[in-house]
């Protein structure tokens, strides 16, 4: 007859650790509010009997899972890697488990997800932007669920957000363009519907543009979806018009990437024979040859804060506090000055 090993409880954490079962249920649930010492203990009882915490007891005593769901639009790049990662590592030290999951640019995807989340009893919710059905922020509001936004910033709208002003930052890109002597642009942009970040960015070069004077009938614009293969296609589709653009501005580095490929596959020197710049500042700007020159979004800061803000609005029941954060221009060796 086989003996079946009783399952470990708090409890017993609490007797091997020679500490408390509250001072245990803090250790697992707020590990910042715990000394290092007695989170050593606890980890290391935890570890030695195998202990799993139940969450199903924790959820009904607390009214809360300890999750946090996250809907990025891909995984395909590294657009959100960097900003999602951040913000994972703050939940972790907040006691709280990040459930993440990518939309693919598709609005009913989205809501799908967003109801999952939902009834799988996420205490609050990360998206990305503004845009989105409104019927899906009514069910977070019906069901009380606390969403936050990221990655964009708007001051006149009352949606909780931490982000950049992708408008103004690429307005502010377009001006060192402008500065640098270039008259003949050209944009590789994201696909603008359904996406205000992409919206936004194109903004901030047609209404800076449209400042100099440039007739915005003369420059040429192609959305695509954000893929390296994209931007290459795209770029070559330019250079092959007949009045060829001194500088093509991307809508983020990896659209600008695919471009600088696609440059040296065709012969064209960057930035001798056509300027190319970016956004976002992901890593992969910095190891193409010539560096990019891009706008540097802070992307693991405003993971961190998303993070405490978030928990922060599960916690108190309170509404979420907007933070503009600031973006960076970046000029680096693939745009050159005509002046």
């Amino acid at each position: 007859m086989t003996s079946h090993q009783a399952v470990p409880t708090l409890d017993d954490v609490a007797k091997a650790a020679g500490v408390s079962p509250a001072t245990v249920s803090r250790s697992l649930n707020s590990p910042g509010l715990v000394s290092k010492s007695t989170l050593k203990r606890v980890k290391s009882a935890v570890d030695a009997l195998g202990y799993t915490p139940h969450f199903g007891a924790r959820f009904m005593s607390a009214k809360r899972t300890m999750t946090i769901g996250a809907i990025i639009p891909t995984m395909e790049n590294a657009i959100f890697a960097k900003g999602i990662q951040a913000f994972q590592e703050r939940l972790h030290s907040l006691g709280y488990t990040l459930l993440i999951s990518s939309s693919s640019y598709d609005p009913e995807i989205e809501a799908e997800q967003v109801r999952a989340l939902a009834s799988r009893g996420a205490d609050g919710i990360l998206l990305i932007g503004y845009w989105r059905e409104e019927r899906v922020y009514e069910f977070l509001k019906q069901r009380n669920i606390p969403f936050l936004l990221a990655w964009a910033f708007a001051a006149n709208n009352a949606l909780p957000a931490i982000g950049f002003d992708n408008r103004a930052s690429m307005y502010q890109l377009c001006d060192r363009v402008l500065a640098m002597g270039h008259r003949k642009v050209a944009v590789i942009s994201g696909i603008t519907e359904g996406n205000d970040r992409a919206t936004n960015r194109l903004k901030g070069i047609t209404e800076r543009l449209k400042v100099e004077g440039i007739d915005l009938a003369s420059v040429p614009i192609i959305e695509t979806p954000y893929d390296i293969d994209n931007g290459a296609d795209a770029f070559e589709r330019l250079m092959r018009l007949s009045d060829r653009p001194s500088i093509v501005m991307c809508g983020n580095d990896v659209l600008a990437v695919g471009a600088m490929q696609r440059a040296q596959e065709m012969g064209i020197k960057v930035p001798d024979d056509v300027s190319i710049t970016g956004f976002d500042g992901i890593e992969l700007a910095r190891v193409v040859t010539p560096k990019l020159t891009t706008v540097r979004v802070p992307h693991s800061e405003m993971g961190r804060r998303a993070a405490d803000e978030l928990v922060r609005m599960v916690e108190s029941g309170d509404v979420g506090r907007s933070q503009e954060l600031p973006s960076e221009i970046v000029v680096e060796k693939s745009i050159a000055s005509l002046v």
